[in-house]
């Protein structure tokens, strides 16, 4: 058990049954009554994001997540497996659970599995990856009616918009959070 004083960026609490994830908090105390801590929390199953307002100094459980660095595998069709590069323990995770982070998943990358009593809630990916980009249309330099970007398909299958001067071949770092362009891999 915690307070609402003791809460952190990335802590997960059990609130009804149901496991959340704060994403943000501030406290705050204003003219009038007592303090109050203001959070933004993510229910873990089904991805919600919420807005909570707690008392200061009420006590909350907080649950216990292991989080691991491992390796991506491969896909079975139905399960990803990832393996414990400590102990070389596999563990196959549900297509629902990794979620938008297939869009990133290379064979054999690192990833953050996180477990609670030996339930996986989620995988965290770096926040930016580099990838190949296997196509894409030559940029014609003039064209400016999309904003200077054009679709790109990655080598895990993903499309994103680069600028027109990318082409087939070329490595790029690309943010995990919103599948943006962040720019060319010098080899």
């Amino acid at each position: 058990m915690a307070t609402t004083n003791d809460l952190k960026n990335g802590m997960v609490l059990r609130l009804d049954g149901q496991l959340w994830q704060v994403l943000w908090f501030q406290h705050h105390k204003p003219g009038k009554g007592g303090a109050v801590v203001r959070t933004k929390i993510k229910n873990i199953e089904s991805g919600k994001t919420v807005d909570k307002t707690f008392n200061a100094d009420v006590k909350v459980e907080v649950a216990s997540v292991d989080k691991r660095t491992m390796q991506y595998l491969y896909n079975d069709g139905t399960s990803f497996v990832f393996m414990d590069t400590g102990t070389f323990d596999q563990l196959e995770v549900p297509p629902d659970v990794v979620g938008d982070a297939t869009a990133f998943l290379l064979e054999n990358q690192e990833a953050i599995v996180a477990t609670n009593d030996g339930r996986v809630l989620y995988i965290e990916l770096p926040a930016s990856v580099e990838l190949e980009v296997t196509y894409t249309e030559p940029g014609l330099q003039g064209d400016r009616s999309t904003g200077g970007t054009k679709p790109a398909t990655l080598e895990t299958g993903h499309t994103i918009n680069v600028p027109l001067f990318i082409t087939n071949g070329e490595r790029i770092k690309v943010d995990t959070r919103d599948s943006s362009y962040l720019g060319r891999v010098s080899s």
